[in-house]
């Protein structure tokens, strides 16, 4: 990924900096990590006291994150860091805000399918504009780093927060790949776990179904009232009997009062993370922090508790207008 990515930005010919973020790897990315950081200053590496998650680790990075353009990008190579150059044209034309829409992507097809069915659900439902398709992989100026940094919220989902600032916003089309190596952790639970979040942060359309459901269970059960009582009268041999209509009605009944309890549980539950305002990510080391854009070291905030050390030497700026 190093290599890549030093290859794009050598060949953009602008002012770069790569900020890995390590959140918890169990493998031996900490060294790897370490080894590239001795070889290069522009190379800086975050991490965490234990894993937070690609959300925290996105957020993490943002902060320290000193260009005129942060690309924000997934360690697993699928996202192609070759695409970044026609993101740098986009962002060059005056747009803010330049997303990758993944147009095609390999892998499991019931698995792409139903990522694509929630793209269009999740859509359809949010109270702001969500592009269809697109990912955490995405080139944002510094207004909207800025802006996103700026808001309150800790438990994060990042492509939500990207679409809620605005500023003009575009995608890049592109085909994304298998992974090369490892196996990913999400799978159709985490998946399920990621919807549940964006739904719950952009979304009160589940409360409002709660309603409608409430709604027609009441008139369903009104209906069946009637119903009950006109053939008691016209004829009573009809009229449903026995436990075993009362247990479907009940269970009925039951199964739709559980699911509005799930429902408001989850909002509840976000609530609970937000209110207990405990930090989206801990740091433990950072390897050779980048230069804040006034110079010098980043705010002592952005560091703080952490254990900052730089292993490369200074290396001398590209006289280039803008940065990457």
């Amino acid at each position: 990924m190093y290599e890549r990515l030093k290859a794009v930005f050598e060949g953009l010919e602008v002012d770069w900096e790569i900020i890995f973020v390590d959140s918890g790897s169990p493998d031996d990315t900490p060294r790897v990590l370490e080894g590239l950081a001795a070889r290069d200053r522009r190379v800086t590496v975050v991490q965490h006291t234990r894993m937070f998650g690609s959300q925290s680790a996105y957020s993490s990075g943002m902060r320290l994150a000193t260009g005129d353009a942060v690309i924000l990008l997934d360690g697993d190579l699928q996202d192609p860091p070759e695409l970044i150059p026609t993101m740098v044209e986009r962002w060059r034309e005056g747009y803010e805000v330049v997303y990758g829409e993944r147009v095609k992507r390999e892998g499991p097809a019931l698995m792409n399918a139903t990522r694509k069915a929630f793209y269009r659900v999740f859509e359809r439902v949010a109270y702001v504009t969500m592009p269809i398709d697109a990912g955490d992989f995405s080139l944002l100026d510094r207004r909207a780093v800025d802006a996103i940094n700026s808001l309150r919220e800790t438990h994060r989902f990042v492509r939500g927060l990207r679409a809620f600032v605005g500023y003009r916003q575009v995608g890049v089309p592109y085909e994304r790949p298998e992974r090369l190596f490892g196996r990913s952790s999400n799978n159709f639970l985490a998946n399920f776990g990621w919807a549940r979040r964006a739904i719950i942060s952009f979304s009160y359309v589940p409360l409002d179904l709660i309603g409608w459901l409430a709604l027609f269970t009441t008139v369903a059960s009104l209906i069946a009232a009637i119903v009950e009582i006109v053939l008691k009268i016209v004829d009573p041999n009809a009229a449903p009997k026995g436990y075993a209509t009362l247990i479907v009605v009940v269970l009925f009944v039951g199964g739709v009062q559980l699911i509005c309890f799930s429902v408001i549980g989850s909002y509840l539950a976000h609530m609970y993370e937000e209110v207990k305002a405990r930090p989206p990510y801990i740091l433990d080391r950072v390897l050779n922090p980048p230069r804040s854009r006034g110079g010098g070291l980043p705010p002592a905030l952005e560091l703080e508790g952490a254990d900052v050390r730089i292993l490369a030497p200074e290396v001398e700026s590209a006289a280039v207008p803008t940065d990457a």
